[in-house]
This record gives C-alpha cells, sequence and structure tokens, in this order.
C-alpha cells in the first residue's frame, strides 16, 4: 500500500469499491464505509450475504479501492465467522455510531477483509 493511499484513508470515512459482477463480468464501483484495523480493512455489505457485490468478490475476489484520489488493488477476503462479523459491527459502531449501523446495516451476518500491503 502507498504512504499516499493510506493517507487518503486517514481523511475520509468512505471509499468507492470497484467489482467484477460475477454474471456480466462488469467492473462497477459503488461508496462503501469501512474500518481499519492496521493493516486491515474491513468492509460490510448494507444487506449482508444478499448483497451484490458481495456476492461479487465471492466469485471474483480482485477489487479495485479509491479514496480521495488515491487508488488501491486488492484481494477481498470474505470473513463468515460470526464473532469476527460481530467485531467488524463494533468496530462500525465506534466510527460510524450504532443508529446509522442498525438502520444501514440491519443483517450484518458477513463482513469482507482486505489486506494492505
Amino acid at each position: 500500500m502507498t504512504s499516499d493511499f493510506q493517507t487518503a484513508l486517514d481523511s475520509t470515512s468512505e471509499i468507492e469499491l470497484t467489482a467484477t459482477g460475477r454474471v456480466s463480468g462488469r467492473r462497477t464501483s459503488r461508496p462503501v464505509w469501512f474500518v481499519r484495523e492496521g493493516d486491515r480493512l474491513f468492509l460490510l455489505p448494507v444487506t449482508g450475504s444478499a448483497s451484490q457485490w458481495y456476492r461479487n468478490v465471492v466469485k471474483t475476489p480482485a477489487i479495485h479501492l479509491a479514496a480521495r484520489g488515491e487508488e488501491y488493488d486488492a484481494t477481498a477476503t470474505p470473513v463468515t465467522d460470526r464473532g469476527q462479523v460481530a467485531h467488524v459491527v463494533d468496530d462500525f459502531r465506534a466510527k460510524y455510531g450504532a443508529r446509522d449501523v442498525a438502520e444501514y446495516y440491519p443483517n450484518p451476518d458477513v463482513a469482507v477483509e482486505v489486506a494492505l500491503r
């Protein structure tokens, strides 16, 4: 990971995730919230395991992230362990507020981990 991307992460609360469609093969982008733990980012799909982008990264884990004009190519790793997902949800609550997390993430049954090299 470049220090420029790291600096961009430190100064934003939302990043752009680009994933490859599992059926269409087209790359699509969307804004996502994230939390950072050391050299890892964690993402929560809004509709949990039913989320289209989550299902896409399960099939094709190569993703592209952008933050404040800086870009980073990475590999998404699904997180399905209930304890780990609960920890990510707690981190999201601490960063974004419990009310917003409850409103925007009604079924947090999975998360996604992204290693930052």
